[in-house]
């Protein structure tokens, strides 16, 4: 019997902030990744990372990285 590739079993984590609390997540995960990971649904949040607001639009393309400040928020509509 061969070992198992422990290579392709070995997640690595880093560490950001979300809603002001210390959150792990696999190094290279979206904004989007992220939000599915919490069962939130795309529409039932506002985003925004290190203070600037993150569009739906943008949160696919938006990678997390070590130390980023995660707020989310339920979006204000009206006038």
């Amino acid at each position: 019997m061969s070992e198992p590739d422990l290579e392709n079993k070995i997640t690595v984590q880093t560490s950001i902030s979300l809603d002001g609390q210390p959150h792990a997540v696999a190094t290279g995960t979206t904004l989007s990744a992220l939000l599915a990971s919490l069962d939130k649904l795309p529409q039932a949040v506002a985003t925004s990372v290190n203070g600037v607001f993150v569009p739906r639009t943008q949160r696919e393309s938006f990678v997390l990285q070590k130390g980023d400040a995660v707020l989310l928020f339920q979006p204000i509509v009206g006038g």
